[in-house]
């Protein structure tokens, strides 16, 4: 079995399981994530693999972080996850890459990233559901981070926060990588 196989019927049983425990209909998933039902249903039979801004839709209705939809090995109160089993959820040919290293889901999900984005790239994000909160530390180049349309310059040694509920995207506009760290923390579903 390949890593996307095992990430595909990760996917399929975990969003099975999400849906059950909250309750929800195909419909209800649906219209909460912004995804076509037939969608959810390919999904949850592990026969089609979704785009990253589809699993976060997928995530942000259900509550949970996406390493809880992708996770394929749950249970120690521990859990170790070595490089070379962060997953990769979004990368360019230029180099720019994204890798969700570790996630939880104490007092509502809780996600820890690796970011690498090569100059002239950039990623966008949809508005994450209310009183969600990223925290982000730049260690190489100088991120363009844009929230509400509003760009703020990070460069390399600066931290940041901000309320995630707004259109926010990251850009690289120098000349050299940006790498940063990035924590997201989702309220839980209520």
């Amino acid at each position: 079995m390949t890593d996307l196989d095992r990430l595909t019927q990760s996917l399929a049983r975990n969003l099975k399981r999400w849906r059950g425990e909250r309750g929800f209909t195909l419909d209800a998933l649906a219209a909460r994530a912004g995804v076509s039902r037939g969608m959810i249903i390919q999904i949850e039979q592990a026969r089609t693999n979704p785009s990253v801004g589809t699993t976060v839709k997928l995530a942000d209705a259900l509550g949970v972080s996406i390493t809880t939809l992708l996770d394929h090995e749950q249970g120690s109160p521990v859990r170790l996850v070595p490089a070379d089993q962060a997953v990769r959820l979004w990368s360019t040919e230029a180099g720019s890459a994204t890798t969700l290293l570790v996630g939880t889901e104490a007092r509502g999900p809780l996600e820890l990233w690796s970011w690498r984005l090569m100059p002239g790239d950039g990623s966008r994000s949809d508005p994450h559901p209310e009183g969600t909160v990223e925290l982000l530390h730049v260690t190489t180049g100088t991120l363009t981070l844009v929230v509400a349309d509003t760009p703020y310059s990070v460069p390399a040694g600066t931290s940041a926060t901000f309320e995630a509920h707004h259109p926010h995207a990251y850009r690289n506009e120098g000349a050299e990588p940006v790498e940063l760290t990035m924590t997201v923390s989702i309220p839980p579903v209520r």
